[in-house]
């Protein structure tokens, strides 16, 4: 698994991820457990849906 996500997107994806957990306990509802897949995400820096694209956003060393 080669990098794709760079640091900014982690950020947002923690930022994101740690919302939807907050609002699923707010409303009391289990959909809150989907934030956990952008934390994991940003904590392995390696994210499934940009493979088949070609995206990365980790800057490359030239």
């Amino acid at each position: 698994m080669k990098c794709n996500v760079g640091s900014i997107d982690r950020v947002i994806r923690v930022l994101l991820g740690l919302v939807i957990i907050a609002l699923g306990f707010y409303f009391n509802s289990w959909f809150g457990a989907i934030g956990i897949i952008p934390l994991f995400t940003a904590a392995v820096g390696w994210c499934p849906l940009y493979m088949p694209f070609g995206l990365s956003t980790c800057s490359t060393k030239s």
